[in-house]
């Protein structure tokens, strides 16, 4: 008799998270937050409603939805999900100091954390959480 443990699921083949799609409520002021405050370069623009960021290995898409995602937009106020931004340990203070003179509230300025990281929190304008963090 085989135990679920024993069955090998198809997804095992998965290898890596290849993007990552934030779907947008507020278009000028998501763009404005992420290619202005924090500086990522356009790496693909495919219509008005698809941006694409490459950060390191990893491809971040701003999303207008449409066909494929008509839920309901997350309550505001409410994240719809966390981004961690991992950086070198000196890299968190300067972001948080950047962030700071360019009006953006920190939710929590640096810390170091029991678990091992130090740990920067904020939001972007639809209310998502972002981390920038190092390990130390």
């Amino acid at each position: 008799m085989t135990s679920s443990l024993e069955i090998k699921s198809a997804f095992n083949a998965i290898r890596a998270i290849d993007y990552t799609i934030i779907l947008v409520r507020d278009w000028p002021a998501m763009r404005n937050f992420y290619e202005i405050v924090l500086g990522f370069p356009i790496t693909r623009e495919l219509s008005q409603a698809w941006i694409e960021y490459q950060i390191g290995p990893n491809t971040l898409a701003l999303a207008q939805p449409k066909r494929l995602a008509a839920d309901q937009p997350t309550q505001a106020g409410s994240a719809s999900l966390q981004l961690a931004f991992k950086v070198d340990r000196d890299d968190v203070d300067r972001c948080a100091a950047e962030l700071t003179s360019k009006g953006i509230a920190l939710m929590e300025p640096p810390t170091d954390q029991p678990f091992g990281h130090r740990t920067l929190f904020f939001r972007d304008p639809d209310g998502n959480l972002l981390e920038v963090y190092a390990e130390i």
